[in-house]
């Protein structure tokens, strides 16, 4: 074969082409005519007229160079064949909420939204959401809540410069919660179920069934989220459905299930539940229970709790401390928590709650200064104007040692706590919310 390159037949590969070309260049280095005839009719035969050898691509140095001579094409529409647009263009998606129709409340407390796109105001979308009736210095903030509030920027600390837990998501924590503050309407209880749609329990009976709860929570060691997602089942359900009093217990330890589920990770087994019933109720009521409740639910029970703005409050209250303060960080947790057993607090929303809870914990461990400052102002988004009711509620509530249910005051009154259920606190002035 090497010395007869013309009888070569069948397919050429690249190796046998390149053999052929050794060959043919011998043979031209050698003056031999005959050779190099034959050389140029079997490379004439191995590639085709026209037809040339692919080279492979050499992968050269790739960085994120903008090139201003091209990305901009790749944006550029492509234009419709003889000037005539052959499909319809997309229909954008609506952007604002034009009108907002409150409509008549009905027995459930429900109301619909109307959203209205620039291209159609005859579609309309119809959303039940629970009626919530807000305190009215929180009503005025919903509005600002999208836009820093304007404070001299050197009198803010940072809280999230210097984070390197990549938990606490500090990049992106400003925008999550500013998202939490509009997430926290979306399914909250109105206050006044209880006398709109109960008619067989009371005020009282739903601060027992959650004193009893935060007990069970004790004994099983449940964290704090999973009470406060067990309280707003609890109310977001009441809220909207009739019960009896026979199965309130039932709902109570079912919402606590469902909670411990989304947030623990050794949840409680429904034996023991029942157990904590004495054995009020069976194992199958219990399934039941949870089956209909997430079927009411859709099975979507997270939602921002006082205690999800509490963690980036305690942060920012602590921003001009040389050391975290644990308090403070267990007195304005107590102080939150006092809250969830009183009905009439539903009238306020939790971030509201959480700021309060932080303001009057610094009154209480500080009487000299005054508790707010631009740092809290720029984080929570409220004044200090805004939490004077719930500041007076929250005290109310501190200085009341009387209450028969106590279950989250002995809570506190542990040494892991600080024994915080039990610092006195000075009577709060009102000259404190003039600024």
């Amino acid at each position: 074969m090497a010395s007869h390159p013309e009888a070569v037949t069948g397919r050429v590969t690249r190796a046998r082409a390149a053999a052929l070309q050794m060959m043919a260049a011998a043979a031209a280095a050698s003056n031999d005519s005959n050779a190099a005839t034959m050389d140029e009719k079997n490379q004439n035969s191995a590639h085709p007229k026209g037809a040339q050898r692919k080279r492979k691509a050499v992968l050269q140095d790739v960085t994120n160079i903008r090139c201003k001579s091209y990305y901009k094409d790749c944006f550029k529409a492509t234009k419709p064949l003889n000037g005539k647009q052959n499909h319809k263009s997309p229909t954008k998606l609506p952007t604002l909420m034009k009108r907002v129709s409150k409509g008549k409340s009905n027995s459930q407390g429900a109301c619909k939204v109307k959203i209205a796109t620039k291209e159609s105001q005859e579609e309309t979308c119809p959303r039940k959401i629970p009626q919530l009736k807000l305190d009215e210095n929180v009503s005025s903030q919903l509005s600002k809540s999208e836009d820093a509030l304007s404070l001299p920027q050197e009198e803010i600390k940072d809280i999230d410069a210097g984070k390197k837990n990549p938990l606490l998501c500090s990049i992106y924590a400003r925008d999550i919660y500013d998202n939490l503050r509009f997430a926290e309407l979306l399914r909250w209880p109105y206050h006044g179920y209880i006398e709109m749609v109960q008619r067989d329990i009371t005020k009282g009976m739903r601060g027992i069934l959650i004193n009893w709860l935060v007990e069970v929570s004790e004994e099983y060691s449940l964290t704090s989220d999973t009470l406060y997602i067990t309280v707003h089942l609890i109310d977001w359900f009441l809220s909207q459905n009739f019960i009896e009093r026979s199965r309130l217990q039932l709902l109570g330890i079912t919402c606590m299930l469902l909670a411990s589920k989304y947030e623990e990770i050794y949840a409680p087994r429904v034996d023991e539940l029942c157990a904590m019933t004495d054995n009020t109720y069976t194992r199958e009521e219990v399934l039941r229970m949870e089956g209909q409740l997430l079927k009411y639910f859709r099975f979507s029970i997270s939602i921002p709790t006082t205690k999800t703005f509490l963690r980036r409050f305690i942060f920012a209250a602590q921003a001009t401390h040389t050391s975290p303060s644990l308090e403070l960080e267990h007195l304005a947790n107590y102080l939150a928590e006092l809250t969830l057993i009183e009905y009439d607090f539903l009238n306020f929303l939790p971030s509201i709650i959480a700021a309060s809870a932080i303001f009057l914990a610094k009154w209480t461990l500080d009487s000299s200064h005054q508790p707010w400052n631009p740092t809290l102002e720029y984080y929570t988004r409220y004044k200090v104007s805004d939490l004077k009711t719930t500041v007076f509620a929250l005290q109310d509530l501190q200085l009341n040692k009387d209450c028969p249910l106590s279950a989250i005051r002995t809570k506190y009154m542990q040494q892991k706590f600080k024994c915080v259920a039990g610092m006195p606190s000075t009577k709060v002035l009102e000259t404190l919310f003039l600024k």
